[in-house]
């Protein structure tokens, strides 16, 4: 049976309302999608996700990811500086963040400890690339998602809108909200995924 999961970075809990904030903030009266709890759809940093086969032990996999990093560097609190609003093909507004060599450490060791787990017969051969980069375009036929090695692009998701509608959403995002300029992560989750990837169900957290 596949499971559709993923690993992320968590906000410290007093960083949860800050992470949430921002999308109430800039949606107004529009609704983005999904929409962040700080105890429903968690806001994350995505490290890695997609369908899994019956072979993967969260508990081992996460284990694994989270000493790997740790000999990288990823001891204690992990505090990313936010770099703007930006919009993703097609209606997606990001929140980004920088990406530091500890966090491109951090997606390697998850990808290491996944990828021989990964249900290729599930992934979307059908979906619509073009509007990719070549590096996501590439980093999707490969792992069945679009932000791994030079595609990797660290940010918490603000939701969906209709494409237009998320366009101006960006341009006037400054105008609508405050935003952090940077946010604490102390712990990574293994997850299930929910509408539009979200981080819908915490299966297990380890403590950076």
């Amino acid at each position: 049976m596949t499971q559709w999961l993923g690993v992320a970075l968590l906000p410290r809990a007093d960083h949860l309302l800050a992470a949430v904030r921002p999308q109430r903030d800039i949606g107004g009266e529009v609704s983005l999608r999904p929409r962040l709890e700080p105890d429903g759809n968690l806001p994350h940093v995505t490290v890695f996700q997609g369908p899994f086969t019956d072979s993967l032990d969260p508990a081992e996999a996460l284990e694994s990811i989270a000493t790997a990093a740790a000999g990288n560097g990823l001891r204690g609190e992990v505090s990313l500086s936010t770099t703007n609003v930006v919009y993703q093909p097609t209606g997606w507004l990001f929140l980004a963040l920088e990406r530091p060599p500890l966090l491109e450490a951090l997606q390697e060791a998850a990808l290491a400890a996944l990828d021989r787990h990964l249900d290729r017969t599930a992934f979307d051969r059908d979906k619509d690339t073009s509007r990719f980069t070549d590096d996501e375009r590439a980093s999707y036929e490969r792992y069945g998602y679009r932000y791994t090695g030079p595609a990797y692009a660290p940010h918490v998701t603000l939701g969906r809108a209709e494409e237009n509608t998320a366009l101006e959403l960006v341009r006037t995002a400054r105008d609508r909200a405050g935003l952090p300029k940077e946010m604490v992560f102390d712990r990574l989750s293994f997850y299930v995924m929910g509408e539009h990837g979200a981080h819908a169900e915490t299966l297990l957290e380890h403590r950076c």
